[in-house]
């Protein structure tokens, strides 16, 4: 197999902009994880205001923090489950929500002035910058779904809509993806980026690692449903939910499919089963892999690896009702499992045999 790294000094510039995505990447994984811990510890409605520049500044007296504390106490989640919170106990839950908006923050001027550097220099080619616009583009959005988020548990909800909790995650992945692959193609390259794969790396290999990687990202979605219903906090056995096959009464709801978004139990059994072909899946690529050499190889194991220990966090995470470091170590680590899928897709795509 002919390796894709690039080490003429030619390539340097182009490389810099790969490892310069790669740290973009990292930290949209450090707010998928602040995301889960948010979620988790209720914080994610402590703010009740967008401010994308001057909400940037934390309360900085007594005075600042009496007012945020105020503006929450209007809300359901405090009327119905927190009355009676102090002020220390708010700033508990408010910082969680402050992190996950700074580092979004963060992230718009992570990736701004780079591109801007890049793109002057020519690194990034004028030919090439549009797709970094859109990127840039699709993390401002994310952040606009972010707030839709939160106005979903302001008013009537004591927690934020299942559905868009969903989407805001779909939003934050499909990002991390896209910036993944980018990545990739700027570090190891052989051909200019853009260009088309030949015929012999087009391969049904290839192609069933993409669909791959669109299944863990479905399975991630399910396990959003799961998280925005607290569906973790029944049904705590395995193999069985509590001694049975399938929950009671799966399709209780009416209109029949609002059973798949909206019936806790329903919710859990789809994500178990999402798991079990998730593992099939990954068994195969690790099998196929054997097959393989250098990074393509390196790759299937790492698929492999991740899967394995991402289905047994889940079992613990079921087992013991979902406790939080438990839960958002089960989140990372399925957006990692996402990345190594990823990385496997493309190696997949520039593979040529010996």
């Amino acid at each position: 197999m002919r390796e894709n790294f690039c080490p003429s000094s030619d390539n340097k510039p182009r490389r810099a902009v790969g490892f310069w995505l790669l740290a973009v990447a990292l930290v949209i994984l450090g707010m998928i994880t602040i995301g889960g811990l948010t979620r988790l510890t209720g914080s994610g409605l402590s703010i009740t205001e967008w401010k994308p520049i001057m909400g940037a500044i934390p309360p900085l007296n007594e005075a600042a923090w009496a007012d945020a504390f105020a503006k929450y106490q209007r809300i359901p989640q405090y009327i119905l489950e927190n009355r009676g919170m102090t002020l220390e106990q708010f700033k508990g839950i408010f910082w969680w929500e402050w992190i996950h908006r700074f580092l979004g923050r963060l992230l718009g001027v992570v990736f701004f002035v780079p591109f801007v550097w890049f793109a002057a220099t020519g690194a990034i080619k004028r030919s090439e910058a549009l797709r970094f616009v859109v990127l840039f583009l699709l993390g401002g959005l994310q952040g606009v779904i972010g707030w839709w988020m939160v106005t979903s548990g302001l008013e009537t909800r004591v927690s934020v809509s299942q559905y868009r909790l969903a989407i805001h995650l779909g939003a934050a992945l499909l990002l991390l993806v896209a910036i993944l692959w980018i990545a990739l193609e700027y570090l190891r390259a052989p051909a200019p980026i853009g260009a088309e794969p030949t015929k012999s790396q087009s391969t049904g290999m290839s192609k069933r690692a993409t669909g791959f990687v669109a299944l863990v990202y479905g399975q991630m979605l399910l396990g959003a449903l799961v998280a925005g219903l607290h569906a973790g906090l029944i049904y705590n056995t395995w193999p069985d939910m509590n001694g049975r096959v399938f929950p009671e009464d799966p399709f209780y709801l009416s209109p029949f499919w609002k059973n798949f978004f909206e019936n806790e139990g329903l919710a859990q059994f789809d994500h178990r089963i999402g798991a079990y072909i998730v593992a099939g899946f990954a068994a195969w690529i690790y099998a196929q892999g054997i097959k393989l050499s250098g990074h393509a190889k390196t790759s299937a194991k790492a698929v492999a690896i991740v899967t394995i220990f991402q289905i047994f966090l889940g079992i613990c995470t079921l087992l013991l009702m979902a406790p939080v470091w438990l839960s958002a170590a089960h989140q990372v680590t399925a957006a990692l499992l996402l990345c190594a899928a990823v990385w496997h897709a493309y190696e997949l795509r520039v593979y040529q045999p010996r």
